[in-house]
């Protein structure tokens, strides 16, 4: 299993993190991408081109001049295609370029996508997305700190953030998108790509292809550590609290039987 390190906001190394094979060091295939790129770019055309046809064009529908007899060309109206100004025929209606492809063909293509960003050392990930402030000019600096040198990133957090979405959308080149929006279109027209920690086993936990492949922390950011100690001491409470109840059950007196009618 590939071995990534976790970094924090401060662009210092907080943690490693074990991934599952068959979604970040899988095969890629260049056909799969194709046919995923291809199939998202037809769903975002819009569809909506159109031109007149001759019932539709601006003009009037007396006949010109008579069937026979002058020598020109006969001629019905004005909005003939033949004459300019006139209909169009056969042109473009407007129409959806959507079609369907295999969802085992796109879940393939993005595990190509993650394993080619890991390949090329061209994926982060991040501790947490966690901002104290909306502003983008720290958070600017927050990803300088972390890579500096890709001029665009992918950002993919587990759910909704808001400090994070205020601070990134004015970011020229920043991108943001949670994971069960992720697109392998999008992956690959970036040039970097950070997850966050969640974002990273949640993938590595949807897309595996064996049942028994779990991601593995190897090392636990400082924010996720707790002790020991602790969860023992919380459990004891709870089993002594128990032990009166069921006495007290064996304690309680048997009702006494009813005599019977003489």
């Amino acid at each position: 299993m590939p071995v990534v390190d976790v970094m924090n906001l401060e662009g210092e190394k907080v943690g490693q993190l074990e991934l599952a094979d068959g979604v970040f060091a899988a095969t890629v295939n260049r056909h799969l991408l194709h046919e995923a790129v291809r199939h998202y770019l037809a769903g975002r055309r819009a569809g909506t081109h159109k031109t007149k046809q001759k019932s539709e064009v601006a003009g009037s529908g007396k006949k010109l001049w008579r069937q026979k007899g002058t020598g020109r060309a006969r001629v019905g109206s004005v909005r003939s295609p033949l004459w300019r100004h006139g209909g169009t025929v056969h042109g473009p209606v407007p129409r959806s370029y959507e079609y369907s492809l295999p969802k085992k063909m796109i879940l393939g293509a993005l595990r190509s996508a993650l394993s080619a960003k890991l390949a090329e050392q061209k994926l982060t990930v991040v501790d947490e997305w966690k901002l104290e402030t909306h502003k983008t000019k720290p958070f600017a600096a927050a990803l300088g700190k972390i890579d500096g040198e890709s001029r665009t990133i992918l950002l993919v957090d587990n759910g909704s953030n808001i400090n994070l979405e205020r601070a990134s959308r004015n970011i020229h080149g920043v991108s943001l998108m949670v994971t069960a929006a992720l697109e392998p279109y999008e992956v690959l027209r970036h040039d970097h790509l950070m997850l966050s920690r969640e974002a990273a086993l949640k993938l590595s936990r949807g897309l595996s292809t064996e049942k028994g492949e779990t991601p593995v922390q190897i090392e636990a950011a400082p924010s996720a550590k707790a002790p020991a100690a602790t969860k023992v001491a919380a459990k004891a409470p709870a089993k002594a609290a128990k032990k009166p109840a069921a006495k007290a059950k064996k304690d309680k007196p048997k009702a006494k039987p009813k005599a019977k009618k003489g």
